[in-house]
């Protein structure tokens, strides 16, 4: 068997508040042992899990990887307006008239994702 991905571990300037917010964004946790102050912070959330390391060199340019979500329950406009009352703020705006694109958000701390259409709205 291959290798698996076991989570994706993103570097940040506090795990613990970075870690929280993605938790919310995910409908995931922290794991039991995260606490403020703490050097990293697990994320689990159906399907995925997010590793946050505090390092001390701020981001700098454009994620060489990044996020793509598919909302599950809700239209991807309404996913965009949660996920900005989390915190996030907007980077780009693709949705094409016909219901296509997505629309890239940034976290608190700068790194872009992407909010894709729903699988319902793919088929």
């Amino acid at each position: 068997m291959a290798s698996l991905v076991r989570h994706l571990t993103i570097d940040c300037s506090d795990a613990y508040r970075l870690g929280r917010f993605w938790a919310a964004v995910l409908d995931g946790s922290l794991a039991d042992d995260d606490f403020p102050g703490d050097p990293e912070a697990l994320v689990t959330a159906p399907g995925s899990a997010l590793l946050f390391v505090t390092v001390p060199e701020a981001k700098a340019v454009k994620n060489r990887l990044h996020v793509d979500l598919q909302p599950e329950d809700r239209s991807p406009d309404e996913e965009v307006e949660r996920i900005l009352a989390l915190g996030a703020s907007l980077v780009g705006d693709h949705r094409r008239p016909d219901g296509t694109g997505w629309v890239t958000l940034a976290d608190p701390e700068g790194n872009e994702f992407c909010v894709e259409r729903s699988a319902a709205e793919r088929a």
